[in-house]
């Protein structure tokens, strides 16, 4: 088998490619040390700079393209296939929603730079209705700036980079197997972070059958929205639900305690939902429990369905807002 060194050499420029573009896509990859070992290579001369630089810009702007068009088409739910096949902890999306709400299209500058963000900020443009120049006049220079880094990086460090590929050179296919198993520890590692913050949001749901007899029974339970603000701008919040907005506690001083309280959002595992949920248990909430399937399992069960009319009442199976004070 060929040394790394060698497969670096003579492939380096599309292995650049390659792996910027997985990594880009969503699947944890880190490309970035590969970008500081291209550099340093460039110095040497094995390999061109300018052509490492445009196969990783080539990269990323396929991949931000690609995204942005995914969201402009499908909005919100493509940000929820994007936690589902993220090895990161589902709160990812719910984390950076309400960041890119606030920075807008310049994120897009820095997004390339922060681990979860650089896979939502393209198709969340897209999803808040960024057009087609300004997602562009961010994004590429975002992508140049962020391939452009891992390439100084490494031609500042040649020297010591270098001692290290040397070393690997005349590993061959031992090297190989050693960066597959840090790989592998890398993804194993992501995968385990996730169960684990999984298991710390674990508490029993309520499905909406459930609820639909609590309504019917006429318990009138309060629903609580736990999505972030962008994601509330990007579909609307079930009538008569509380907004928590990331404020819980001036929510929870206008709340009694003798009441179901049903909290939803709209993320994979009804992660955001639950941990809320399970922070007004702690608080003394003891009828507090998340939706199970969040806003889409309410649109789904209740989008056409009227409540059952009271005497002289005719109004939608929705539960009534809290009433202040």
């Amino acid at each position: 088998m060929a040394s790394l060194l060698t497969l670096l050499q003579e492939y380096g420029v599309w292995i650049v490619f390659a792996v910027v573009l997985i990594e880009q896509m969503g699947l944890p990859i880190p490309a970035f040390p590969l970008l500081i070992v291209a550099g340093a290579l460039a110095v040497g001369g094995e390999l061109h700079w300018a052509a490492v630089l445009a196969a990783a810009l080539l990269a990323c702007s396929i991949s931000d393209f690609f995204w942005f068009r995914a969201g402009r088409r499908y909005g919100k739910r493509i940000l929820k296939l994007l936690c589902r096949i993220s090895l990161s902890p589902d709160y990812c999306v719910s984390q950076t929603e309400d960041n890119f709400r606030r920075w807008g299209p310049k994120s897009l500058l820095v997004a390339k730079f922060i681990p979860g963000f650089n896979t939502i900020a393209p198709p969340m443009s897209g999803a808040m209705g960024t057009s087609y120049p300004r997602f562009l006049g961010f994004s590429v220079p975002g992508g140049l700036l962020w391939s452009g880094s891992g390439i100084a990086i490494g031609a500042y460090f040649s020297a010591s980079i270098d001692q290290v590929l040397d070393t690997l050179s005349t590993m061959g296919s031992t090297a190989l197997g050693m960066l597959g198993a840090l790989l592998a520890l890398f993804v194993l590692y992501k995968y385990v972070e996730r169960k684990r913050f999984q298991q710390a949001v674990q508490m029993q749901r309520i499905t909406v059958d459930e609820l639909k007899q609590l309504l019917l029974d006429g318990h009138e339970p309060i629903l609580v929205d736990a999505r972030s603000a962008t994601a509330q701008s990007l579909e609307p919040a079930v009538p008569g639900a509380l907004l928590v907005n990331g404020d819980l506690s001036s929510v929870l001083r206008s709340l009694p305690k003798d009441r179901h309280i049903i909290v939803y959002c709209s993320c994979p595992n009804d992660v955001t939902a639950a941990h809320v949920a399970k922070q007004m248990f702690a608080q003394g909430y003891e009828y507090a429990r998340p939706l199970h399937g969040g806003l889409d399992a309410w649109n789904t069960a209740f989008a056409h369905e009227l409540r059952r009319p009271r005497d002289g009442e005719t109004t939608p199976h929705t539960p009534a807002p809290l009433p202040h004070g």
